[in-house]
């Protein structure tokens, strides 16, 4: 299973994640969010832990200039777009992975068939489509789950990797994985013991849980 804990914005806690074998780490660029980190936190953090774990940069609604920038000054290995960046946005980016958040609201997953639709016409799919939980005026980390069951009726076999994410906790995420069959899962707020302050026996548990072998 592949973990990535995102919000990270310190070295010693993303060094803690790759000791524990974390697959990435997600650095948070959107400035409103208290997990958010400036450019030189970032930079701090890539040198810290490059070549052990992924590092993945989270954008909403930068511009391609502002992305291109952030990459060139931290050096990220993974782009993750939460915002309303649509295939023409991804195409800008050819060669780096780029996960597409999707918020899974009343509508389902009927904009996530659109959007993957589209994308594929313009040979622009990303490399994994993140499910979070839909909250209004919010980008994600709200700590909301969203409906497992719907999701793993209507994820489409012939679409990218799903990476679930929305609400996971050490408690749930096992749970969550065998009812949803994710290619990976992302947290943040679930191994926090405060906003924006990982907790290492939380994420220690979430690991361990996530990675726990899953029941028939």
């Amino acid at each position: 299973m592949w973990i990535k804990i995102c919000g990270i914005r310190d070295a010693a806690t993303a060094c803690y994640l790759a000791d524990l074998g974390v697959d990435a780490i997600g650095l948070n660029f959107y400035a409103p969010s208290p997990r958010s980190v400036t450019r030189e936190q970032a930079i701090e953090i890539a040198r810290a832990v490059r070549g052990r774990v992924t590092i993945v940069g989270l954008f909403v609604n930068h511009s391609v200039a502002e992305v291109q920038q952030t990459i060139a000054e931290v050096g990220l290995d993974m782009l993750q777009f939460h915002g309303d960046e649509p295939p023409e946005f991804l195409a800008e980016f050819p060669d780096f992975r780029i996960v597409r958040a999707f918020r899974m609201g009343p509508e389902g997953l009927a904009p996530v068939a659109d959007y993957l639709r589209h994308g594929r016409k313009l040979n622009a799919l990303p490399w994994a489509c993140l499910i979070d939980a839909a909250a209004p005026g919010q980008f994600g980390g709200t700590g909301t789950t969203v409906n497992w069951q719907e999701l793993a009726d209507n994820f489409h076999g012939g679409w990218p990797p799903l990476i679930l994410a929305g609400g996971l906790t050490p408690h749930n995420v096992q749970a969550a994985i065998e009812a949803t069959h994710p290619w990976g899962v992302d947290v943040a707020s679930g191994v926090e013991s405060s906003p924006a302050v990982k907790d290492r026996d939380l994420i220690s548990r979430f690991v361990t849980a996530a990675r726990s072998r899953v029941s028939a």
